[in-house]
C-alpha cells in the first residue's frame, strides 16, 4: 500500500523578557504563502537533517540568532494547515535573556521582538503555536529553575523576580520571594559582588545554574479546578487561619423540625 507523502517543518517560539514585557521573536514573511505576515520563525527540514538541527539553522537563517537550548513544544499536523501541502510541524521552545537585534535572512523580509500580547493574526496556525509556548513556560516557572533562562549569567534576586512577574502576570512579594529562592538548594550561586549604585548585600548578585539544577519545587505547583492558588509560590503570602475566641464554643438552640445544626468547619 502507498503512503501519502508529506513534508516536515520546524517552527521556534523564542521568548524573552525587554523592557518589563513577555516578548516573542517573530519574522514578516518574504513569500507566499502569507507573504508580509507575520510568523514564528521556521522552516522546511531537510533531508540529510534532524529536527533539532533543522531548527537551530532555520532560527540563525531567519533571525541571525544562536540559542544554546531548544526543546520539542508540541506537533501540529491538521490537514489544511498549510496551503502548498500537507505539512506536519514541530515547533521548539526557547527561554532566552534579553538579545541583540535580530537580523532577517533568508525568506524573512524582517525580524523583530513582539510583546506578546501584541503578536496577533499570525499565519499558518502559528497563533495556537504561540499560546502553546506561553502557557509551557509559565507552567515550566511552577516547578522548574527555569526563570533564570531569562536572566544574564549574574543577575540580582530582584532582577529574578520581575522575570516571575512579567511571565506570570502578577506581583509577587519581594521578601517572600527572596527567602524562596535563596532557600532553595543548588537555584542560586552568591557572586559576592554588588550591583553598582545599589546598597544591596553581596550575595543578592547570583549567577544561574542550569535548569536542571533545581532538584525541589520552589514555586507553587498548578491549583486544581474551583481552587484558588496554592500560597507557596515565591512572593505570595500565605493566608492565617483566623483565631478561635476563648471559651466553650455555643451551640445554637435546634429550630422547629431540626433535630439540630452544626457550623461550618471552614474559614
Amino acid at each position: 500500500m502507498a503512503h501519502p507523502s508529506f513534508a516536515v517543518t520546524v517552527d521556534l517560539v523564542v521568548l524573552t523578557v525587554r523592557t518589563d514585557e513577555l516578548c516573542v521573536l517573530l519574522v514578516r514573511r518574504g513569500v507566499e504563502p502569507f507573504a508580509g505576515q507575520d510568523a514564528l520563525p521556521g522552516g522546511f527540514v531537510r533531508p540529510d537533517e534532524d529536527l533539532g538541527t533543522a531548527a537551530a539553522r532555520e532560527l540563525a537563517e531567519e533571525t541571525g540568532l544562536v540559542v544554546g537550548h531548544l526543546e520539542q513544544l508540541a506537533s501540529y499536523g491538521a490537514p489544511d494547515r498549510d496551503p502548498r501541502q500537507r505539512v506536519v510541524t514541530v515547533a521548539h521552545l526557547a527561554l532566552v535573556p534579553d538579545q541583540p537585534v535580530p537580523t532577517a535572512g533568508s525568506d524573512a523580509a524582517e525580524a523583530r521582538w513582539v510583546p506578546v500580547h501584541e503578536a496577533r493574526g499570525l499565519a499558518f496556525d502559528h497563533d495556537r503555536v504561540l499560546a502553546d509556548g506561553v502557557e509551557r513556560a509559565r507552567a515550566k516557572l511552577e516547578y522548574t529553575a527555569l526563570g533564570t533562562a531569562f536572566c544574564p549569567a549574574e543577575f540580582t534576586v530582584a532582577q529574578l523576580r520581575r522575570v516571575y512577574e512579567v511571565v506570570w502576570g502578577r506581583a509577587l512579594d519581594p521578601r517572600n520571594f527572596h527567602r524562596k529562592v535563596t532557600g532553595t538548594p543548588d537555584l542560586l550561586a552568591a557572586t559576592g559582588r554588588r550591583r553598582p549604585g545599589t546598597a544591596a548585600a553581596p550575595r543578592s548578585s547570583s549567577a544561574a545554574g542550569p535548569p536542571t539544577s533545581c532538584t525541589r519545587r520552589c514555586c507553587a505547583p498548578t491549583p486544581r479546578a474551583g481552587r484558588p492558588a496554592a500560597s507557596s509560590a515565591p512572593g505570595t503570602a500565605r493566608r492565617r487561619r483566623p483565631a478561635r475566641r476563648a471559651g466553650p464554643r455555643r451551640r445554637r438552640p435546634a429550630g422547629p423540625g431540626r433535630r439540630g445544626t452544626r457550623r461550618s468547619a471552614g474559614w
